[in-house]
């Protein structure tokens, strides 16, 4: 497949607005199979790493979302990218949507349900360890909570008998207490439990429990969506911030003009 042909690919699962280049390097490397030069918007692709098409637009879709990320963030931020961490949550959800529209396009294919041997691991994984181990957790969380009352009415310290009766950290054990308070799916797995554990409302627990069972989203997707959910809520979204620092900014400078006048001032007396 041809540098073009890359291009176009990318293009077609989503536009940007600012023009990039795709070069097959020719090259192998140890380190990475591709990476992206902000500053040019060149997209580099270690091609002799990849065996196959579908492995080349993958890596391309990686380098991709650095440059939709980076054209995004560089209206607000001309810095962004030349040294500020680049693999974030949102990297990683925005990466997740367009591998999802690359497969509905049928530029890509992650192909797992065409190996026998894999499919059937992944069912035996999920059906075994990630939900019995939910299971388990929330088993586990109603044991905290009756060692939490049984200390309570032995005048015995409950954070002292984790700490070192236990041996438990004392995040985990709130952790695992909490999963056990709340109706949610042991089959998501005990992370993204966690994760739904923290939602006050139980309508939006039920609607991230949802996207983690038959969403097809990677947990960073998913809170990703719960993070921008949460700033509409609250009119934190980015013209409110920029609204904010605008004002915030204005205030010191104001307040370092009248500094300034008066350490001129000073200064002129002496």
């Amino acid at each position: 497949m041809d540098n073009a042909k890359i291009k176009e690919i990318l293009l077609d699962i989503s536009p940007a607005d600012i023009d990039f280049s795709v070069i097959q390097t020719g090259k192998e490397s140890k380190r990475v199979n591709g990476f992206y030069k902000p500053d040019t918007h060149e997209i580099y692709i270690h091609n002799l790493n990849l065996k196959t098409d579908n492995m080349l637009i993958y890596t391309a879709i990686h380098e991709y979302t650095h440059h939709l990320i980076t054209i995004e963030k560089q209206k607000t931020d001309p810095t962004y990218g030349n040294s500020c961490r680049v693999h974030t949550q949102e990297f990683w959800a925005k990466f997740g949507k367009l591998l999802a529209i690359a497969e509905n396009k049928r530029y890509y294919k992650i192909g797992w349900e065409d190996n026998a041997e894999l499919k059937e691991l992944t069912e035996d994984i999920k059906t075994n360890y990630l939900a019995k181990n939910g299971e388990l957790m929330q088993q586990f969380g109603k044991k905290l909570a009756r060692a939490f009352d049984l200390c309570k009415q032995a005048d015995i310290r409950y954070e002292d008998y984790v700490d070192r009766v236990l041996c438990l950290p004392r995040s985990t054990a709130k952790d695992i207490r909490k999963v056990s308070e709340i109706d949610v799916n042991p089959a998501i797995g005990f992370d993204n439990m966690k994760v739904v554990a923290n939602i006050r409302k139980k309508d939006e627990r039920a609607e991230v429990e949802k996207e983690f069972l038959n969403g097809g989203k990677s947990p960073s997707s998913v809170r990703e969506m719960m993070k921008q959910k949460s700033s509409q809520q609250s009119g934190n979204d980015p013209k409110t911030k920029l609204e904010k620092e605008k004002s915030r900014l204005e205030k010191t400078i104001a307040q370092l003009t009248q500094r300034l006048e008066y350490v001129e001032e000073s200064l002129a007396n002496l």
